[in-house]
């Protein structure tokens, strides 16, 4: 079987024209969603960046492989530990790459990521790999180019996997300015409105709409505003990002090209999703991924070819479920310590066969957890990465898609079900490891401590550590009249409380 993998970086499916956005962000992607499978409800088990993409490869949960920040100890997998043995590609740990190389596929990588993040592991299973060079900077006029080179060599041979990352959605948004703006004469989302800017631009936090460059000063491109503190910032802003994902998807549309000249696009299995979404005003951030809420761990899902039932699919999925239902699609044998469930009978039979529920992580920007179902999300905080958040938030995504409204106190039965769900989680992964069973191995180093209490014992996540982030933004929150924000910040450093019950009964618990 020949397979394409297009990973498109920071890519939320809402501002896809076939996720139902309505500017014409993505005429080639919507041609592929036609033809194939869409699903609405998948999402990263762990973000961002690193987080996922180590998911996604080993099919494994970031509270097993300890994979959940992007620096410190938990920016690489925990080892095997004793039972590590002269290679690892005999044990049920083995990376999705590998097991498809097993079954006879030509693995290719065209990427920078392991380069950008240190992330060697992501190479496992790699027979060939192609650095893009630029560390997550490039446009896609340097990907695509790469991607249609090596179609040209290798797609009319049978049994190949190639995965294609771009990078254009990703800040900063700088799409070469010669490309002009598509949607110059379109009305953008009507969402954030000027109230709710206003609410943002008083509050605080890395890449809130005060400081939507990270930690406050500008920035020199000039697709992105150096502050967001009205309607005409917001449209420039997210005018970059959509023309971000308009360029990238021109060079998807090649190809696609490429593989029909090769007269193999309709026996090729195409795969397009992306690492995480993009927050854009969303809990207060403003076009990166730092939470983790719909917006940052929910993905756009497409496949397109031989044998796909067209059509939607609505289920709750995990991103750590692909690769199984690939393997089973390949005839393979799916490793045992593998955590994704094949979801093959939805792409094959056009049968939904979804989880009850989701939980996802968030470990670089912030510490926390979140649970999915029915139409309910419900986020637990350790550490606030030095955001205004409250230790428990609820949200009704179907009234309330961009999370405006914290539910929790006045909903305070469904909140418990959720944190229920979240504490069982945790307890039964845990309790994996414990026994070696799952994606557990009680054999790894530090195998028994949640991850995300190793980054809070750190200093907090990567991206925001009080020691580091801290003293020269207190300066620039007072510089800026926001006093009683620094005095917060000072007093709590990141660290939440935890008294669940006292917030839900409405206490003051700050």
């Amino acid at each position: 079987m020949r397979i394409l993998y297009i990973d498109c970086d920071s890519l939320r499916p809402d501002h896809l024209g076939c996720y139902g956005y309505h500017r014409n962000t993505s005429p080639n992607v919507d041609r592929l969603a036609e033809e194939g499978r869409r699903f609405t409800n998948y999402y990263a088990s762990d973000g961002p960046c690193l987080p996922s993409r180590t998911a996604l490869f080993t099919s494994r949960f970031g509270i097993h492989t300890g994979v959940v920040n992007h620096g410190g100890i938990n920016a690489d997998i925990r080892h095997r530990g004793t039972k590590r043995g002269f290679n690892t590609l005999d044990d049920g740990f083995r990376t999705w790459p590998t097991v498809l190389r097993e079954n006879g596929h030509r693995t290719a990588l065209i990427s920078p990521f392991p380069q950008r993040h240190g992330a060697w592991h992501t190479l496992d299973g790699f027979e060939e790999w192609v650095d893009t060079g630029d560390r997550g900077n490039e446009r896609a006029d340097v990907v695509g180019p790469q991607a249609e080179e090596w179609l040209e060599s290798h797609a009319a041979e049978d049994d190949w996997y190639l995965h294609v990352n771009f990078w254009d959605p990703h800040t900063p948004y700088d799409t070469p300015m010669e490309y002009g703006n598509p949607f110059a004469d379109e009305p953008a989302p009507e969402w954030p409105d000027e109230d709710a800017i206003e609410d943002h631009y008083e509050s605080y936090g890395p890449h809130s709409a005060h400081e939507p460059h990270a930690w406050g000063g500008g920035s020199d491109l000039e697709r992105t505003p150096q502050e967001i503190a009205s309607r005409e910032d917001f449209v420039q802003w997210v005018d970059g990002y959509d023309v971000g994902v308009r360029y990238m998807d021109d060079y998807i549309g090649r190809i696609l090209d490429a593989l029909e000249e090769a007269g193999v696009l309709d026996e090729t299995l195409i795969v397009f999703s992306a690492d995480h979404g993009e927050n854009l005003g969303e809990l207060n951030v403003y076009g990166d991924h730092q939470t983790a809420d719909d917006k940052t761990c929910r993905v756009p899902l497409i496949v397109r070819g031989p044998g796909v039932e067209p059509g939607v699919d609505r289920g709750l999925y995990y991103q750590i479920d692909l690769a199984p239902t690939v393997t089973d699609l390949v005839g393979g044998e799916v490793p045992a310590r593998w955590e994704g469930q094949s979801f093959v009978d939805s792409l094959t039979e056009g049968e939904e066969c979804g989880r009850d529920f989701l939980v996802v992580s968030q470990g670089a920007w912030a510490c926390q957890r979140a649970v999915r179902w029915d139409d309910w999300l419900l986020i637990r905080t350790y550490h606030d990465g030095l955001k205004d958040f409250d230790p428990v938030e609820l949200y009704d995504l179907a009234e309330d898609p961009h999370e405006t409204t914290n539910l929790a106190r006045d909903e305070p039965e469904v909140a418990r079900e959720g944190i229920a769900r979240l504490d069982r989680w945790v307890s039964e992964r845990l309790l994996e490891t414990a026994t070696d069973r799952a994606g557990g191995n009680p054999d790894s180093p530090r195998a028994l401590t949640d991850p995300l209490w190793e980054v809070i014992e750190e200093g907090g996540p990567f991206h925001a550590r009080a020691d580091e982030k801290l003293p020269s933004y207190l300066e620039r929150l007072r510089e800026t009249g926001r006093e009683e924000h620094a005095e917060k910040l000072e007093t709590h450093r990141g660290i939440v409380p935890q008294n669940v019950d006292a917030y839900l009964d409405g206490e003051d618990v700050w």
